[in-house]
């Protein structure tokens, strides 16, 4: 097993549900020996695994852990040599389409990317291989993603990218590909929430950076169902708080 492939697993350990419902594991074992202590830390970590469920407190997180960004400006845009957008996954066998497909995630960036390669006439690019937790065989986020933009947009990918396994891999490779073109300056697309650490990496790479991200946090219920557990809310919750320990490890080993 490479290191990278415990990635996932470690994650999927330390991300809600399964980390705060392992603490409140631990709070009933040590109830055993300790009660007042052992079922407080169970309490507690009952509590925050509802929390964690749901979309409101995602959004607070993503206010108070990563760094803001805004949406790009035609301006800005006009100065790029390229859009450069990542991948997010893959639904490996959909039997509707009979092929892969991007997943939500990915469709949400391509699509702002094929809108903004239409309004700028810039050449796109698109970083992502076969994530470390993907299924063996799959096929490559780059093939797909590939496919589905020259089907459903008529737009070509200049400079793809189907080897990366992360975001660093994806700076890195793109660097390889466009950067022998000469594109150093580019615009960036992925979602806001994951913005700040993909941008790092790609201008560790040597590229400069606008950001133009997309899908944002924002309120998607009524102010009830906002701060209720949810599958979304959920989701939101992981999405943040894995970007912010991968930011704390790209700082330090950086």
């Amino acid at each position: 097993m490479q290191p990278g492939e415990l990635k996932p697993i470690l994650t999927a350990l330390v991300l809600p549900p399964t980390g705060p419902l392992l603490l409140a594991l631990l709070g009933l074992l040590i109830a055993a020996r300790r009660r007042t202590a052992g079922l407080a830390l169970a309490a507690l970590g009952i509590v925050v695994a509802l929390a964690l469920g749901s979309h409101g407190v995602a959004r607070l997180l993503a206010r108070g852990l990563l760094p803001q960004v805004a949406p790009a400006q035609a301006g800005a845009l006009r100065e790029v040599q390229a859009i450069v957008v990542l991948g997010a996954g893959v639904w490996v066998a959909p039997p509707e389409y009979g092929t892969a497909q991007p997943n939500e995630a990915a469709l949400v960036r391509l699509r702002y990317a094929a809108r903004l390669a239409r309004q700028t006439g810039k050449p796109l690019a698109f970083a992502g291989g076969v994530g470390w937790g993907a299924m063996d065989g799959a096929e490559t986020e780059g093939s797909v993603s590939r496919r589905m933009l020259q089907e459903d947009y008529g737009l070509q990918v200049r400079w793809l990218d189907d080897r990366s396994r992360d975001t660093e891999e994806n700076a890195t490779r793109m660097a390889e590909l466009a950067g022998r073109d000469g594109v150093r300056r580019i615009a960036l697309v992925t979602d806001a929430i994951h913005m700040p650490r993909a941008a790092a990496a790609f201008r560790r790479a040597g590229f400069e950076v606008v950001p133009a991200p997309t899908d944002f946090p924002r309120p998607e219920h009524n102010p009830v169902l906002e701060w209720l557990p949810s599958t979304p809310g959920l989701a939101a919750c992981r999405h943040v708080i894995r970007e912010w320990l991968g930011s704390l490890v790209a700082r330090a080993t950086h």
